[in-house]
Parts: C-alpha cells; structure tokens; sequence
C-alpha cells in the first residue's frame, strides 16, 4: 500500500515510516520541513492539491501540527493557533487531494468533559472547557468532522512518550520535574492516560489493515491520577519531590487552562481500540515503568 505520511519529522511521525516500511508499504512522508519527500504547506489548498495528487497514495496518514516543546498555558489559544488550522484547513486540503484514500488522523484523548472513570469514544469533548482550550476542542470536532465524513478514522492519542516528547531526557516536561517547577496543583485530580510514540505508530498500522471508520482512543492500559504519578515520575528521575500549590493561586500564575490541566482532564479506555483494531500497547503504563 502506497502511504502518504503528513507529518513524517513529527514524534509519532518519525517512528511510523520506517514502521510502514518494516511491514511492506510504501511509505512517503509529507511536511514543509527541508529534506522531506514531499515538501510542501498543507494549508497551501493548491500546492497541496498538485502534491498529493501526483503521490496518488492509497492511504493518507494526517499527523500535521505545530505544537511548541514548551507550552505555557496561559497562551495555549495562541501557541495552538497554527495547529488548529493544520486540523481544520489542511484536513480538508488532504481529502480533496485524495477522496479515495484511507484516512486516518490525529486526534486527541485528553479532551474529553471532565467525567467520572476512563472516557470511552462515546463520551462528549470538553465543549465548555476554559477559554484558552476552548479553540483547540473546536478544531478538534471540526477536524473529527471532516474525516469521519469522508470515511476515515480518528486515532486518539493520549499524552504522548517516547522519542522527541516532552517527557523524552531533555523533554520539556522532564526538565521541569528535574528542576522542582512542576507542583501538584490543587487535589492534582487530573487522570492522565499516555500513549508511547511507537505505540502510536503500530495502531497506525493495524488501523491500515482493517476497514474501521469513527473514532479511536489509542492509549496505555492505565490511566492514573497526576497526584500519584508525578510524584513517582519525580522519584524515577531522581528529581525533588514535586510540592503542592492550592488551586486558587496557581490560577493566578498559570491561569484557569493550567489549573484544569492539572485537576480536571479525564482518562481514557482502548478497549474499542484493542477489539476493533486488534491491537495491543507495548507500553501498557508509562506511570507503572517509572513507579
């Protein structure tokens, strides 16, 4: 199967391609990066449209964004802004170019409504989350819209591990649990479920191999509340014991988005995902490898 992978540098990008090739397809990867086999900007409709025509690929593989290393929540609207168009305009770009193709995109599992017990696909998206997220749930459903209206499916990841995250040595995240700047906020009542890069990549896969439309969470086995990870994230890395910030005085330095991150996100359930795609993460917790 010839596979047009938009997003190839990316973090699950670059563990896909030469996964796709391991397995016998042929695999071609689409970005504006220099040194890409397909260079172009998926927001240019036009340069996108001559593009992947010319590719003429059997499936296409959407895991186009523009998300900084470093997010500062209190400016997450903006620092999300391109990645919102990259779901919504360069979602539609990629259809028209290819109707025909297998689709299957990026989504997210961390945007569920606060909810009790691991969301499953059927839960609703955080619709009425904090002002700053409000834009980056929009381009979400848009973006689900778009590709389940052409028959393609939505892969759900969760936060993301591995290779180039920010949970990698030199991770964004690592060096502010390394540095003591990452504090359980409030309860720290946020449930985290995680998704290994190569995880990620191998639900790619098994998504390719089977007709299956709508959308899944693809994520670790264990789903875990923040104040009971981070504190053992902490330990495994050596780093200080993270301390605790009441909620009302983290709000004001990181704002309502950065409090809801660290007390209301919800966890997700992959059982759809392993039935419906037979599918397995090799990473069946990151929490419990680093407990």
């Amino acid at each position: 199967m010839r596979v047009l992978v938009a997003g190839a540098s990316g973090v699950i990008g670059r563990q896909l391609v030469p996964l796709l090739r391991a397995v016998g397809h042929e695999a071609i990867g689409l970005s504006r990066s220099p040194g890409a086999e397909v260079r172009v900007d998926a927001l240019d409709r036009a340069a996108t449209l001559r593009a992947v025509r010319q590719v003429a690929p059997d499936a296409v593989v959407h895991l186009l964004t523009a998300i900084p290393q470093a997010i500062d929540p209190r400016r997450i609207d903006r620092q999300f802004a391109l990645t919102n168009r990259l779901r919504t305009e360069a979602t539609a770009n990629l259809i028209e170019a290819a109707p025909d193709a297998r689709f299957i995109a990026q989504g997210l599992a961390y945007a569920y409504a606060p909810g009790p017990g691991p969301a499953d696909e059927d839960a609703p998206l955080w619709r009425d989350a904090p002002k700053r997220f409000a834009p980056v749930v929009a381009a979400l459903e848009a973006m689900e819209r778009q590709v389940i209206g052409a028959g393609g499916l939505v892969l759900r990841f969760g936060h993301l591990t591995g290779p180039g995250s920010v949970y990698d040595q030199d991770g964004s995240t690592t060096r502010a649990v390394l540095a003591g700047k990452m504090p359980i906020v409030g309860d720290g009542g946020s449930v985290m479920s995680f998704t290994d890069a190569h995880d990620a990549a191998t639900a790619v896969v098994a998504a390719l191999d089977r007709d299956v439309s709508g959308v899944l969470n693809i994520v670790d086995d264990t789903p875990v509340k923040l104040s009971e990870w981070l504190p053992a994230y902490a330990a495994a890395l050596g780093a200080p014991e993270p301390g605790h910030v009441p909620a009302w005085l983290a709000r004001m330095i990181v704002g309502g988005f950065g409090v809801a991150y660290m007390t209301r996100l919800r966890g997700a359930d992959n059982c759809r995902a392993r039935l419906q795609l037979n599918w397995r993460p090799r990473h069946s917790s990151f929490a419990g490898e680093r407990a």
